[in-house]
C-alpha cells in the first residue's frame, strides 16, 4: 500500500472501486443468466456475460490491435480449460484456430473412431478419421499439405508417439488433445517451439449454449450449432441410392462442412476430405475451388454442401468432377431441378433438412 498521510491514495482507491464492481457484476451477471436459462427466456431484455482474466496477448488479429483472452463461468472442455506444456505463447489468432479445431473433431466419438483435424485460418484444410491417430492425420494431411504448413493440429484422442513423430515433421503451430502420453510429450519436446495443449476432455458437440460477436452498437447472440447430422432423418431423393460406405462417407462429410466457411463444399473419400472449398460468395466457386486443388482425386468422392443448391448448376460441376454422391439439407425452390440433374448423372443425393450457415 502506497502511504498517503496514514490513508490509500485515490489512485489505489480507484483501482480496488474498479475491481470490486467486475466481481460484483460478474456474479450479477451470472445470476441473471441462470434465471434466463431456467425459465427458458431465450432473448432477456438484458443480456450481459462476464469473464475472468486468463491471459494478456501479445496483439489481436493484427500486430497494431490489443487483445486478451477471458475464461467465462461455461464447464465446456477446450482451449479454456487447456494446459499449454510448452513453446512460445499462443496469439489471437492461435486461439481461435484452436477452438475451430477442436469443436471439430468433437463431432467423433473417440471410443468409435480416431478423427485429427488440420485447420489454417479457422477453416480446415484436411480432416479424418480412421482407426488409429496416425492413419487419420495423415489422411488429413494428404488433403492439403501445402495449406496444412504452420497449421493446429486437433486430435480426439490421447496423442501417442507414433502421430506425435508424423505431426512434428512438418512446422505446426499448435496440437491440442485431451491428453498426451509421456513418448509423445518427449517427441514433442524436442520441437521448442511446437505448442501441445492438453485440454483434460472434448466439448460436448451436443450441448447447449450460446454464441455470440460484437457488432456495431450491439452484439448478436444465437444458440451453439449444436446440430449432430447422425440425429437427423435422412432422405435419399434420388433413383440411386448411396452405398453403404458413401453413406458413410456422406454423415463424414455434412459434420466438417458444419465447421467450414460458408459457402461450403466439402469432398470426401474412404473417412478423409479429399477437397474443401470454403468462404466464396458463389457455390459454384467453391465446388471450382476443390476441382482445380484436388484434380483426380475428386472421381469417387462424396460431397457436403452447408446449404442447399439454388440452381442445378452446381451439381453439374462437382458431377463432372467425379463425385458420386451428395448430401445436402435442401429446401430450394428449385429442389426438383436440382434432384432431377443428380439423377441425370446418376449421383445419389440425400437430404439432411438442416442448414450449416458459418460466418
Amino acid at each position: 500500500m502506497e502511504a498517503n498521510d496514514g490513508a490509500t491514495t485515490l489512485a489505489l482507491r480507484k483501482s480496488l472501486a474498479a475491481k470490486a464492481y467486475a466481481r460484483t457484476s460478474q456474479y450479477d451477471s451470472a445470476i441473471a443468466n441462470w434465471f434466463a436459462d431456467t425459465f427458458e427466456e431465450r432473448a432477456p431484455e438484458i443480456r450481459t456475460f462476464a469473464g475472468t482474466l486468463a491471459q494478456t496477448l501479445r496483439y489481436g488479429e493484427n500486430p497494431h490491435q490489443w487483445a486478451a483472452f477471458y475464461r467465462s463461468t461455461e464447464r465446456r472442455f477446450g482451449i479454456a480449460t487447456a494446459i499449454q506444456l510448452q513453446g512460445k505463447e499462443l496469439s489471437y489468432n492461435n486461439l481461435n484456430d484452436t477452438d475451430a479445431a477442436y469443436e471439430l473433431v468433437a463431432e467423433f466419438d473417440p471410443a468409435q473412431e480416431a478423427a485429427v483435424a488440420i485447420i489454417k485460418h479457422a477453416n480446415p484444410c484436411g480432416a479424418a478419421v480412421a482407426t488409429t491417430l496416425k492413419e487419420a492425420y495423415l489422411n488429413a494431411f494428404r488433403c492439403d499439405p501445402v495449406s496444412a504448413f504452420g497449421g493446429i493440429v486437433a486430435l480426439n484422442r490421447k496423442l501417442d508417439k507414433e502421430t506425435a513423430t508424423e505431426i512434428a515433421k512438418i512446422f505446426t503451430e499448435v496440437i491440442i488433445a485431451p491428453e498426451a502420453d509421456d513418448d509423445a510429450k518427449a517427441v514433442i519436446a524436442e520441437k521448442k517451439n511446437l505448442r501441445l495443449l492438453l485440454a483434460g476432455g472434448l466439448p460436448d458437440h451436443r450441448a447447449g449454449g450460446v454464441s455470440f460477436r460484437s457488432v456495431a452498437g450491439g452484439f448478436l447472440v444465437q444458440s451453439r450449432d449444436s446440430g449432430v447430422v447422425a440425429d437427423l432423418d435422412l432422405k435419399v431423393v434420388t433413383k440411386r441410392r448411396p452405398s453403404n460406405e458413401e453413406f458413410a462417407d456422406l454423415i463424414f462429410a455434412f459434420a466438417v462442412a458444419k465447421h467450414v466457411k460458408s459457402n461450403a463444399i466439402v469432398y470426401v473419400k474412404d473417412g478423409a476430405t479429399v477437397g474443401i472449398g470454403a468462404g466464396q460468395m458463389s457455390r459454384v466457386d467453391s465446388v471450382r475451388i476443390c476441382e482445380r486443388k484436388a484434380g483426380d482425386k475428386l472421381k469417387g468422392a462424396v460431397v457436403a454442401s452447408d446449404a442447399f443448391f439454388p440452381f442445378r448448376d452446381g451439381v453439374d460441376v462437382l458431377a463432372q468432377a467425379g463425385a458420386v454422391a451428395v448430401v445436402q439439407p435442401g429446401g430450394s425452390v428449385r429442389d426438383d431441378e436440382v434432384i432431377a440433374a443428380a439423377d441425370e448423372h446418376g449421383l445419389a443425393m440425400v437430404l439432411t433438412g438442416m442448414r450449416h450457415f458459418l460466418h
